[in-house]
């Protein structure tokens, strides 16, 4: 009787052990195709977000085909500028290259495409970045995008602060000749704020990290400094 016992215990333990094996193993399986399901559903979801994000924005009037910025001039090189309006240096570098830059858009020699990105935003209580960057874009559909983005860099605000307010950054429009009530409109209403993200978006995209850049005809150049971008455009229109 003992060794019948015995054998009886032992067979009732395998079973045991085998039906918590296989109660592991559906876990396990369940677990596992739970998991693949969020993670299918979570790159539907991005797939979907980023096609949103890429093709869902309104360019403003002057905008290049791609909708990453905007165009002046209609010269044979094209120099494509990066710029946050809250950064110092782009300031800095506005005030020693923007006049080299504009003599080689009006003497016909290259087109500018300027890129207002909004990378400094963690450096502004408000967002200034996206802020005046979409009122430029404002701008830009009232035909003073170059006049605007020149007063901005003027009365660039310290990093850290808020920013200009809304209401500044209509005032600086309205100084350059836009029409007040139709400038005040857009920059209210967010018009292109929708365009910045893409432009900010866009030039991630294409490897630009930091700003100022500037590119003459896709190619980055370093040496940013009224010669070396004549050079560079000169080289270019070869």
């Amino acid at each position: 009787m003992s060794s019948r016992k015995g054998r009886k215990d032992a067979s009732r333990v395998v079973r045991e052990q085998i039906a918590r094996e296989n109660r592991r193993k559906r876990t396990l399986y369940t677990t596992i195709a739970a998991v693949l399901v969020l993670v299918l559903a979570g790159g539907i979801g991005w797939a979907v977000y980023s096609s949103q994000k890429s093709d869902d924005f309104t360019a403003p009037p002057g905008a290049n085909d791609a909708g990453t910025g905007i165009v002046e001039g209609s010269g044979p090189v094209t120099i494509d500028l990066y710029e946050d309006y809250l950064c110092p240096v782009c300031k800095q570098f506005q005030q020693v290259n923007g006049e080299t830059i504009n003599q080689l858009v009006n003497e016909g020699k290259a087109k500018v495409v300027f890129h207002p990105v909004a990378f400094l935003n963690r450096f502004s209580t408000t967002e200034y970045s996206t802020r005046s960057s979409a009122a430029s874009g404002c701008a830009a559909q009232g035909g003073k995008f170059r006049e605007f983005t020149d007063q901005l860099f003027a009365k660039q605000p310290p990093e850290g602060s808020a920013g200009l307010s809304d209401d500044e950054l209509i005032d600086i429009g309205a100084g350059v000749g836009l029409n007040r009530d139709d400038f005040a409109s857009c920059v209210n209403d967010g018009t292109y704020k929708s365009w910045t993200e893409h432009v900010t978006d866009e030039a991630s995209k294409s490897g630009v990290t930091g700003t100022p850049t500037i590119k003459v005809n896709g190619s980055e150049v370093q040496d940013k400094s009224p010669d070396g971008i004549k050079a560079a455009v000169a080289a270019a229109g070869k």
